[in-house]
């Protein structure tokens, strides 16, 4: 079996909410598709662009602003350092002027509204979520190309068959599945070690560890400041962000300038059940908020499920005094490879596995990566990412509205409880992989996936997406 090398710079992926597969994806797609243009000298030569969506991109395509994704890969804003606040002025400039600077240098006549199309009835074989550009070059020459959004901003050109800006390297230890991994580790090596030298394929150890935590500062500051705003989401469904006001009754009104002062306070409230289960969900909650609106997040592995692993981090490193930069490194380059494991195993796109394959596989991602940092076995490890996946099996993806916001927010504080409850359970038990082991729960998962109808993968076609009232579902 050929193993397929990815990087933890692929699970954890800073960019913009409030979806990977339909934001962060296509926004990459249409990025690499004027590098192409570009590269072949033809993008001078552009006279007219058109977009079509197709399948899950189409029908949730407006709430997760798949169309704004596009337009601002055209233009080649960067969503990983763009400033989230232009975003929008940027949008309204494009559709009043009806002008897109193609690259950020070829003015080309474009209107969203006629230009963008969203092709409800059409699907493409390969994947739900796919694109395609269709451009005339001066000449009357036509040039299209189809890419595919296969979640956690993955992107796949059609007929590539390899995921694009992908470099191909020979790893210290090729891992495929779950038992792939323990045969490294009875090597000596913890997880986070294995995973840590494979990074050497594509780039210094100082470089990853940098890499890692600008991961954790994004993690880190989008919490704080979903915690810290309020208000309502946009989309129309008039969600009211619940983490402001539960930060704020926790800490009994006071107000703390300063991340490092926040999380002291929080540590001096205590550790009752209650009172840290309240700080989970409000982490959580405080992610998946700024995600819905339009903030910066870290996919892990996707934006709907952007929150797990940050409230995970932050129980640890509050309540059980993780917070030192090797134990943060350690903990992200665990739950990465759990959650590249799931993605050559099943699939981390909510269109091809429903919920399972987002929140499932995070929460996954997370109690292997708490387990082993709270002392536990890499076996224990893995036997907590299996735990956490066992009980997210068969999750559906029915957005409102197709918003990432109901139920996706709420779901997110669930999937971080999950992931410590596997994590003790894992950590008070003796794993025996002869009943269940983390492969067995993967190839569940994947033909879980397969057996789910269409409608219940991230359509809005079912589930709560149909049983809420009109006025809703019209926003």
């Amino acid at each position: 079996m050929a193993h397929e090398a990815i990087s933890i710079f692929d699970m954890f992926k800073i960019g913009v909410g409030p979806s990977s597969s339909h934001t962060l994806g296509p926004w990459r797609a249409a990025e690499q598709f004027v590098k192409t243009l570009a590269a072949q000298g033809q993008l001078s030569k552009v006279i007219s662009l058109e977009v079509l969506l197709y399948g899950s991109l189409a029908k949730t395509g407006k709430g997760h602003g798949t169309d704004i994704a596009v337009l601002m890969g055209l233009c080649n804003e960067d969503p990983e350092t763009i400033d989230v606040n232009s975003i929008t002025p940027k949008v309204n400039t494009i559709n009043h002027q009806k002008v897109l600077l193609l690259g950020g240098t070829q003015t080309v006549s474009f209107d969203p509204a006629v230009n963008i199309q969203f092709l409800f009835s059409e699907s493409l074989p390969f994947h739900p979520n796919a694109l395609t550009f269709l451009v005339t070059l001066e000449g009357d020459v036509n040039i299209s190309e189809t890419y595919y959004s296969v979640g956690g901003g993955f992107v796949v050109q059609e007929y590539a068959q390899k995921i694009t800006d992908k470099k191909a390297v020979e790893l210290p230890f090729p891992i495929n599945t779950g038992n792939d991994l323990l045969h490294w580790c009875m090597k000596g090596l913890t997880i986070h070690e294995v995973v840590l030298e494979n990074e050497a394929a594509w780039r210094s150890e100082s470089e990853t560890k940098a890499g890692i935590w600008r991961i954790w500062e994004t993690m880190r500051d989008c919490t704080y400041r979903g915690c810290h705003t309020s208000g309502y989401l946009p989309g129309g469904l008039n969600v009211k962000r619940r983490a402001y006001d539960l930060n704020k009754k926790l800490l009994k009104g006071k107000t703390y300038s300063n991340f490092d002062e926040w999380i002291a306070a929080i540590r001096e409230g205590g550790n009752s059940f209650k009172y840290i289960l309240d700080w989970v969900s409000c982490f959580a909650l405080a992610v998946n908020e700024e995600n819905a609106s339009f903030g910066r997040v870290v996919t892990a592995p996707t934006n709907g499920a952007s929150g797990v692993i940050p409230a995970v981090i932050m129980y640890y490193i509050i309540f059980a005094d993780g917070y030192t930069p090797l134990q943060i490194e350690n903990f992200l380059l665990t739950a990465s490879e759990i959650g590249s494991i799931f993605k050559k195993g099943a699939t981390i796109s909510a269109a091809m596995g429903g919920c399972q394959a987002e929140i499932g596989v995070s929460s996954a991602m997370a109690a292997a990566a708490l387990t082993e940092s709270l002392g536990g076995t890499q076996k224990q490890a893995i036997m907590a990412s299996e735990i956490a996946m066992e009980h997210h099996l068969g999750l559906t993806c029915d957005p409102i509205g197709g918003l990432v916001q109901v139920p996706c927010i709420e779901r997110n504080t669930m999937g971080a409880i999950k992931a410590i409850t596997a994590c003790q359970l894992a950590l008070q038990s003796t794993p025996d992989f002869g009943i269940v082991s983390l492969d067995k729960v993967i190839k569940t998962m994947w033909e879980t996936a397969l057996d789910m109808n269409s409608k219940y993968k991230e359509t809005s076609d079912g589930g709560l997406a149909t049983n809420i009232p009109i006025s809703l579902a019209d926003c």
